[in-house]
């Protein structure tokens, strides 16, 4: 949920990208600019300019093409977690299908590429890290509802050592 010390700006477009039409711009639209966009800027900035953004590269599960996505996350100790919401849609993210496939994946976070292992967090630990996300994006909540039978899943990166 928001705070009372979030700003107008952040709480319109945490509204915004709740709705149907804000998370379709935002998955079509605000997607495409943010790739060139976060890696232009080293992490800096993208579209949602309230929420940190993370570039993550998967492989395709069919076609083992790359294949890059501008996501919001939230970081739990070293990893780094993202939400397969799909903007409350009853489907998995292509993304998500990809890294189920493939889990050995690339993030841009931060001006920097990081090696990660992809797995979803289960029982506790997803109820643990859903409830941080949600906190974060209260958007969450909505579209866990509006998924209907669907399991978000919950997906940590793990940094790999090198």
């Amino acid at each position: 949920m928001h705070e009372k010390k979030d700003g107008i700006g952040k709480r319109l477009l945490g509204w915004f990208g709740s709705t149907r039409p804000g998370a379709w711009t935002m998955i079509n639209l605000a997607s495409v600019v943010d790739k060139r966009l976060i890696r232009a800027s080293g992490g800096r900035f993208n579209m949602t300019f309230a929420w940190p953004c993370l570039l993550l590269k998967t492989t395709g599960a069919k076609t083992g093409k790359e294949r890059t996505i501008p996501l919001l996350y939230l970081r739990d100790g070293g990893n780094f977690v993202l939400i397969a919401s799909k903007g409350g849609n009853v489907r998995h993210p292509a993304w998500y299908v990809n890294l189920k496939a493939n889990p050995e994946v690339e993030i841009f976070v931060d001006g920097e590429t990081v090696k990660c292992t992809a797995s979803d967090a289960e029982g506790e630990e997803r109820k643990r890290l859903w409830g941080k996300a949600a906190g974060v994006y209260d958007g969450y909540e909505k579209y866990r509802k509006r998924a209907g039978e669907r399991e978000i899943p919950v997906v940590i990166l793990t940094r790999k050592h090198v």
